[in-house]
């Protein structure tokens, strides 16, 4: 067992060395793993989007809408419900509330039960004549252009915001993160994250720029059709050879 005089002068030629805690290697096991994707060869995400492009060339934003104020509408109403039904419930609402004053003036019990369908719809509804009253007051009725302005609106994070952006305005601003997105990029290996916000940031440095939008919407395309959450349709999949998923079924 070291004495304290040893101990003493090991930390004594530690400091003349120059040597510390944190300049001798890091650890490995799960937390290392973690910390970097192995799939991001700049070689493999080339491929990755090439068939991207050749699955899904017309890719894009399958909410309705006829303006980016409904895109807007419409995205907060997709959180935590699908975009068919969306479609459904937009269908009418959009004739009833054709503006950002009528959706701001909404009595909001009725609105309530007009969006009902969507699931949440007290925090909806609120998100709603929220963002609308926020557009009127300070955008001047129109949709912000830039996602500092549009993280300002109720209900609107960084997902939303991607989402009108890229689609309304064909800003590429960042990476959509939906719940397929999050399952396909790890399912990949272009991250190892699970928070939303880390995955989109790993996604930003390995996707070029001007990849981002059309990324998104392929991507999220991808894991309606074919990568679904249980039992992924490998066979059916043209990115299955350069895929090495634990969860793939062949």
């Amino acid at each position: 067992m070291p004495t304290k005089k040893a101990k003493k002068k090991t930390k004594t030629s530690l400091k003349k060395t120059g040597a510390t805690k944190s300049s001798r290697p890091a650890k490995s096991g799960a937390n290392a793993k973690k910390a970097a994707a192995a799939g991001t060869d700049p070689k493999r995400v080339a491929a990755i989007l090439t068939k991207l492009d050749e699955a899904y060339p017309d890719a894009t934003c399958e909410l309705k809408h006829d303006s980016p104020f409904q895109l807007l509408i419409s995205t907060i109403l997709s959180a935590q419900c699908t975009d068919v039904r969306v479609n459904q419930v937009t269908e009418t609402l959009y004739k009833k509330y054709p503006t950002p004053e009528a959706f701001a003036h909404a009595n909001p019990s009725e609105l309530e039960q007009d969006v009902r369908p969507t699931g949440f719809f007290r925090n909806k509804t609120k998100s709603i004549m929220g963002a609308s009253n926020a557009i009127l007051q300070n955008f001047g009725g129109q949709v912000p252009r830039t996602m500092e302005e549009m993280l300002t609106l109720p209900g609107a994070a960084r997902k939303t915001a991607n989402v009108v952006l890229g689609t309304a305005f064909g800003i590429a601003s960042g990476v959509v993160v939906d719940t397929h997105v999050i399952r396909i990029s790890n399912r990949l290996d272009l991250t190892r994250n699970e928070d939303p916000k880390k995955i989109e940031q790993d996604l930003m440095q390995v996707i070029p720029k001007e990849k981002w939008i059309r990324f998104s919407h392929q991507i999220i395309w991808h894991g309606r059709r074919v990568c679904v959450a249980r039992k992924p349709k490998c066979m059916e999949c043209n990115l299955e050879k350069i895929c090495y998923s634990k969860d793939k079924t062949i």
